[in-house]
Order: C-alpha cells, then sequence, then structure tokens
C-alpha cells in the first residue's frame, strides 16, 4: 500500500518509563481523524483526509492510488481544482517562443474552446465532452473546417500537456470515437502564365518584381517582403530565404521564415535579371525591425521591395490598395463596388504566386521532395496532400516501359 495513514486523534509521547505511549490529542474529537498521505510521481507529498470509523476507506483509497500509478492512470488530485481555462492559460505563456503563435492560439481559444470546456475541472474530462466540441464547431457557420481542426488541435495540445504533468492519465482526444473537425479538401487551380504577366503588369513598377520573385522562386508574401539585398546571390544563381515580414499585435518585426525553415532556392535567370533591372530602379532601403517581437532586439537589413515612403510594404495596405485592384484588372476578381470595396479573394491572394511556382516544377518532372524544400514545407508528405494532383500521370510511361519489355 502506498503512503500511510494518520490519526490525528492520537499522537505518541514518553511516557514516565520512558516508553512510548499512545495519548489524545488536542484534535481529538474534532475534525476528520484520518489523513491518508503518499508521495506523488513529481516527488510532493499527496494527502486525503476521513472521518471518523472511516479507516478502511482511507486504506482503499490509498490502495487504488497505488494501483493507478502502477498501471499508469494516476491523477494528480490537483486535477479536481484546475480548470482547463486555468491551465491553457499558464501552458500559453511556455507554448512558444514565437509571440504571433501565441497571439492566434490564444485567440482561438479564448473565441471557440473556453465557452465551451472553460470551466471544466481537468479530472472531469470524457471524450464526450471533446466529441461536443467537435460538433459545435461544425455547426458554427462561422469557423471553416481547417480553422475548427486549429481550435481542436489547440484544444488536444493543451490536454496532452496536462497527462505530461499527470493531471490527466490520458488524452481523451486519443478515444477511438473522438474525430477531428472534417473539413472540405479543395483542390488548388494554378493559375495560367498569362494570369501571372497579367497580374504584374497591373501593379506599380515597384511592386512586379514581388511577382516574379514568388511565382519564380516560391517564396510567402512575408518572405517576400522581408528579401533583402544580401540574400541574392546572381554569381551562384541562389536566393537565400532567411527572414520574413510579421506583424504582431500591429507592429512589422523581422521573424524567421515559417517554421524556422531557412533555404536555399534557385534563381532562375528571368528572375535574377527582373531583380536586377529592380534594384537598378528602385534601390534597396536599410530598415530597421525588431526581431521576433514588438520588444525584441533591433536588427537591420537592406530591403529589396518598400513602399512609395520607403518603408515597410504593409500586408493590408498593399493587399487592398495595389493587389487585388491587379486581379480586377487582369479579370480573375470583379471590380470594386459603389463603396470602392472588392470581395474577398483569399484564392487569389499571393500565395497563388506559390502554388503557380510548385505546378510548374511538377509539370516538369521535378521531385516531390524539391519542390518542399524550395517552398520551405515542414516535410514532403505537406506538400503530396496538397499538390499531388498536379503531378503529370504516369500512365502512359507505364504502358510504354511495359511494351518495350515484352517485345
Amino acid at each position: 500500500m502506498a503512503g500511510h495513514i494518520q490519526d490525528r486523534w492520537y499522537k505518541t509521547e514518553p511516557g514516565p518509563d520512558g516508553k512510548q505511549r499512545r495519548v489524545k490529542s488536542d484534535r481529538y474529537g474534532t475534525g476528520l481523524r484520518y489523513r491518508a498521505r503518499y508521495i506523488g510521481p513529481d516527488g510532493t507529498e499527496k494527502s486525503k483526509s476521513f472521518p471518523d470509523r472511516q479507516k478502511r476507506l482511507a486504506e482503499n483509497w490509498l490502495t487504488n492510488v497505488a494501483s493507478d500509478m502502477s498501471r499508469g492512470q494516476y491523477i494528480d488530485p490537483r486535477a479536481a481544482r484546475v480548470t482547463f481555462k486555468s491551465y491553457a492559460e499558464k501552458w500559453l505563456k511556455a507554448h512558444s517562443a514565437d509571440v504571433s503563435s501565441q497571439i492566434v492560439t490564444e485567440q482561438r481559444l479564448r473565441l471557440h474552446a473556453f465557452p465551451i470546456l472553460g470551466s471544466r475541472p481537468l479530472d472531469s474530462f470524457r471524450p464526450e465532452h471533446l466529441r461536443d466540441l467537435v460538433n459545435a464547431l461544425e455547426v458554427n457557420p462561422g469557423v471553416s473546417g481547417a480553422y475548427a481542426r486549429n481550435i481542436y488541435g489547440d484544444v488536444r495540445a493543451v490536454l496532452s500537456a496536462a497527462v505530461d504533468d499527470g493531471l490527466l492519465s490520458r488524452n481523451p482526444c486519443s478515444a477511438k470515437s473522438v474525430r477531428r473537425p472534417s473539413v472540405e479538401r479543395r483542390r488548388v487551380t494554378p493559375w495560367l502564365p498569362s494570369q501571372v504577366k497579367a497580374v504584374r503588369r497591373a501593379l506599380p513598377e515597384r511592386y512586379r518584381a514581388m511577382v516574379d520573385t514568388g511565382a519564380g522562386c516560391g517564396l510567402r508574401q512575408g518572405e517576400i517582403v522581408g528579401l533583402a539585398e544580401d540574400a541574392v546571390d546572381f554569381e551562384a544563381g541562389t536566393l537565400r530565404v532567411v527572414r520574413q515580414v510579421k506583424l504582431i499585435q500591429g507592429k512589422a518585426v523581422f521573424a524567421p521564415p515559417k517554421c524556422g525553415k531557412e533555404r536555399d532556392v534557385p534563381l532562375p535567370f528571368s528572375v535574377a535579371e527582373a531583380l536586377r533591372a529592380h534594384i537598378a530602379n528602385c534601390k534597396p532601403v536599410e530598415v530597421t525591425l525588431p526581431w521576433r517581437k514588438p520588444d525584441g532586439p533591433k536588427v537591420t537589413a537592406r530591403l529589396l521591395f518598400t513602399n512609395s515612403a520607403s518603408g515597410v510594404v504593409w500586408r493590408s495596405n498593399f493587399n487592398i490598395q495595389e493587389w487585388k485592384p491587379a486581379l480586377a484588372a487582369a479579370g480573375l476578381i470583379d471590380e470594386a463596388d459603389e463603396t470602392g470595396k472588392y470581395a474577398s479573394a483569399r484564392q487569389h491572394g499571393m500565395h497563388a504566386l506559390r502554388h503557380f511556382y510548385a505546378s510548374v516544377l511538377l509539370d516538369a518532372g521535378e521531385s516531390i521532395k524539391a519542390v518542399s524544400q524550395y517552398l520551405g514545407h515542414t516535410d514532403p508528405g505537406l506538400t503530396l496532400r496538397v499538390y499531388a494532383h498536379l503531378m503529370p500521370s504516369t500512365q502512359e510511361r507505364t504502358r510504354t516501359a511495359i511494351d518495350n519489355m515484352l517485345r
């Protein structure tokens, strides 16, 4: 049996003969008599008190604790006092060194998870509570399938941390009856070369080479905006992606590329010529921004792309004032309405240039591994899931190979 049971109504003390004897304590007859005590997996003492005539119940409780420990199903008693919301808020502080990631995760939990699960004690979590969460997310018209999966992933991560801390015996998200929110998989439809060129022509001259960089090297919008003069090696024909510009709480900062994936990307001759022409017309500008977070150390870089005031290209301003008018001029979206506003066009954001880049490489027979590396994906599996339908069919090649052998 783990631990021991203390009888708080009695104590031992030396008698007149020097031998230990059992006498009534100052607590005799008042309060809970028995206190069951044990040392938890974290090395700290845990206890629970029981009333008079309930010593057997205290012994059974300790036996169950020892059994749970041996089976790996032990739950720290603190879990009965810790709610999902309070634990998640503590977890968020150590979640990531990336401030923007913390902000986005906190927002998802606060808006969608806390209203459903926030007040629930950790030791009361069951698979049914996760099924309720998934159902609530799927019927919410303001939550897309992909966004719902992100929310569910945040909740799962919090509960996994609670398991590691001994507040849960297992993650209820792992139950077979719990499924992730469903998401409608939309196939990427890449732009045609004529559409890329049309958008490029419609942009002001100082921004046109951004299209060449996105369509010809596959950089993300933040990576294009953060591209510095020293990242371009014209002689080696390489573009070094080492930073991006992010907006955190309304402030621009330099940060590593997504997932910290620095990479070298082949610099095609056409893109190199476009960048040379751009540099000749719009000289690189020295810009100083904090690193990673608004109060981070200052970092200076000579950026290739800046706005007309020689400052950082703000994504929101650029998308509304420059990008959408260019999309409309290229016939990809409708013209602005009578109030001057354009309809939402998420599928035609600057990310469409990355899709175009990937489609061209795959059509040319480039390997998924190489495309994944150039795009800065975390693994080739992600690239395959997004772009597998763009890979050339191998049926004709298979027929030819077999025919040549059998003939």
